[in-house]
């Protein structure tokens, strides 16, 4: 029978090492009192004072915290621990087993229950109570663990749903764009097509691996931004800043990060109505890579960022980057709507 069951590693290690201390104290009392040679009749007695401690310990570790405490059922718990104390010790008072001390010698030495019965009891319910805080230490840190590890297995996953929606949500905007596109212009829409193929390369192969370089990344947005001037013409103003692509190529991101950034800069800041510009800068310095993106604002109540696309980029921030990450916003110009991304630079 383990005496620990069920016990992280630490848990039970600190119990045996503790238990161990306590019943080697008869050993060490005697050589503290000068004695040449450990009388062994001195101590059992003193084993057999401490053993009600013991029995209390391994009742409590092995059966009340984990059956009822553990378990939210506190009163039960208090009740049954309070029961079994007083049981033990008042056992002790009745029997008395002061016939294992009828030598004056071994009266008083490494005595733990040579007290009045009042103390026992609250001796045993403190060491219950000291007992059951380390459980729950160990408890907590077993919990976090098998947390940590249980979030570890399901980021590739929940990762992978997050891509699901946004693959379909982009693919589902550029189709409309091709197909309002097709009515006023066939060849524009057939260099529309050819634009998307290049994208959808890069969203079927490259957005599959966890990183992605940068100067794809950067092509990709290229590409949508040209087939964003082919649906505008002239009538919105577009730039992109970027790094050269030799200096891009050994930095990694993930994929598919900055185009929701850019997809909803377009969906709020062009109106055809009035004059509009969607300008993009990304740079990149020692330890830092930084999107920017300002685009028009037409309607001040509608022109911030929402929707699936913004949503699922700030799941899959704080999944990737915790709090290593700035994602925020600058609406003091009533007229832009200002974006800003900044990750840590991935270099591999």
């Amino acid at each position: 029978m383990k005496l620990f069951k069920g016990l992280t590693l630490g848990e039970n290690m600190l119990y045996t090492l503790v238990w161990t201390a306590i019943f080697l104290i008869p050993f060490m009392n005697a050589q503290l009192m000068s004695e040449h040679t450990v009388n062994f009749n001195y101590v059992i007695i003193s084993w057999v004072k401490i053993a009600p401690y013991f029995v209390i310990f391994i009742v409590n570790n092995n059966i009340l915290a984990p059956r009822l405490l553990l378990r939210n059922r506190y009163w039960l718990y208090s009740i049954s621990l309070l029961a079994i104390v007083f049981a033990i010790f008042g056992a002790i008072e009745v029997f008395d087993f002061r016939y294992w001390q009828s030598d004056d010698l071994y009266r008083n030495k490494a005595s733990l229950t040579d007290l009045e019965w009042y103390w026992n009891v609250l001796i045993g319910t403190l060491m219950a109570g000291a007992n059951l805080m380390i459980k729950l230490y160990y408890r907590t840190i077993e919990t976090d663990r098998r947390m940590a590890l249980l979030e570890k297995q399901n980021i590739e996953t929940q990762m992978k749903y997050l891509m699901y929606q946004i693959n379909p949500h982009f693919l589902m905007n550029t189709l409309n764009n091709i197909h309002a596109m097709i009515d006023f212009d066939r060849d524009m829409a057939k260099q529309s097509v050819m634009e998307l193929s290049h994208m959808l390369r890069h969203v079927l192969y490259d957005s599959s691996e966890e990183y992605t370089s940068l100067d794809k990344e950067v092509e990709f947005l290229h590409s949508y931004i040209e087939l964003m001037r082919i649906r505008y013409d002239d009538d919105v103003e577009i730039k992109l800043n970027a790094p050269d692509i030799s200096r891009c190529r050994h930095i990694k991101m993930p994929p598919l990060l900055l185009i929701v950034l850019v997809e909803n800069a377009f969906k709020h800041g062009i109106s055809y109505n009035n004059k509009s510009f969607i300008t993009v800068n990304i740079s990149v310095d020692a330890n830092e890579l930084s999107c920017v993106v300002a685009n028009s604002r037409h309607n001040a109540h509608n022109s911030g960022h929402s929707g699936i696309g913004l949503n699922n980029i700030t799941k899959r921030l704080d999944i990737l980057f915790g709090d290593s990450y700035t994602l925020s916003t600058d609406e003091s110009d009533k007229n832009v709507y200002i974006v800003e991304l900044v990750i840590p630079i991935i270099k591999k």
